[in-house]
């Protein structure tokens, strides 16, 4: 008996010293308005990177071995690329609505894209990777350059090296350049 007295006094003495701990905070602390040109750059890579994996799967099915080679690179590098900005998402609570689908311009260049077959295909897909790069490229470094969220700047700056070595493939998968022959064609006589 005397030892419940004993830890009755204990647990009651406890209570108002329990009583005046502050309670752990369950607010979070508010992450700033991102800007517009973060915002608009995290929205753009989601939207490339889905245009990239979308295309690389047709071009298994569809391309040739060269291309089928790239779209394995695409869907690997594309892949790690859409991980990292989830994860620096995540790590940073942004809030940024990040697409899940295409934009109508992408869509219509994977439509036009998966209207093709053989030769078609050949040249469509080598086109549109050279273009699809060179605005990645752009992209990146644009915001490399000038972008106001340092994780975010920099991890631009770490990926464009990786783009620029997948615009150079691009370049090398079918005649996209102006003037020469396209895959099928004859070359031009001398």
């Amino acid at each position: 008996m005397k030892r419940a007295l004993v830890l009755l006094s204990c647990i009651l003495l406890a209570c108002p010293a329990i009583a005046q701990t502050p309670a752990p905070s369950t607010t979070t602390t508010s992450q700033a308005p991102l800007s517009a040109a973060t915002e608009s750059f995290i929205q753009q890579v989601a939207i490339s990177d889905l245009f990239e994996t979308a295309s690389a799967r047709l071009a298994l099915a569809r391309g040739n071995e060269a291309q089928q080679q790239f779209a394995n690179q695409m869907l690997q590098d594309h892949g790690k690329t859409s991980g990292d900005v989830r994860r620096l998402i995540v790590r940073d609570s942004l809030k940024v609505d990040v697409p899940s689908q295409l934009d109508a311009p992408h869509q219509a260049l994977l439509d036009k894209l998966s209207a093709n077959n053989g030769d078609d295909f050949v040249v469509t897909y080598a086109a549109q990777q050279v273009e699809a790069h060179q605005k990645a490229v752009a992209l990146f470094q644009s915001y490399a350059s000038n972008g106001d969220l340092p994780a975010l700047k920099q991890w631009a700056g770490e990926t464009l090296p990786v783009l620029k070595h997948h615009l150079e493939m691009a370049q090398k998968l079918g005649p996209a350049k102006a003037g020469a022959p396209t895959v099928g064609s004859s070359p031009a006589p001398k």
